[in-house]
């Protein structure tokens, strides 16, 4: 007989050594609705989210943590554009191509792309 599976809370405190916040409700999410619930909320694959939870993703972990803070824990920004704004919808902005499809459209590309404190994208650029 095998053992009991661990939960995802369980796997990341055994896994992390101080839990950060950030994983650990990514934990309670991934036991509650499931590695593609989270993947979906949250806008990475259920892979990179079990390798973030078991401390093994070699990606850069502070763009999960935005992501995550913002789709599971409500963190917001103040986009110069729109104002209030969970983080995770400020990457997705971020995260899109220029289209003249709307005013807006072209204006948060522009806003994004010219010194918005909350951006991480190069100035008139791409992605880092």
């Amino acid at each position: 007989m095998s053992a009991p599976k661990l939960t995802a809370l369980a796997r990341a405190t055994a896994a992390w050594p101080d839990l950060p916040a950030w994983v650990e409700e990514l934990a309670r999410y991934v036991d509650a609705r499931g590695l593609k619930g989270a993947a979906k909320a949250v806008g990475y694959s259920a892979s990179t989210l079990s390798e973030v939870i078991g401390a093994k993703y070699r990606g850069t972990l502070s763009k999960v943590e935005a992501r995550v803070r913002g789709a599971l824990m409500g963190e917001t920004v103040d986009c110069p554009q729109l104002g209030d704004m969970t983080r995770d919808r400020c990457l997705d902005w971020q995260g899109k191509p220029y289209a003249q499809t709307s005013s807006l459209r072209v204006a948060m590309y522009h806003a994004c792309r010219s010194g918005c404190p909350h951006s991480r994208l190069k100035e008139g650029g791409d992605a880092e």
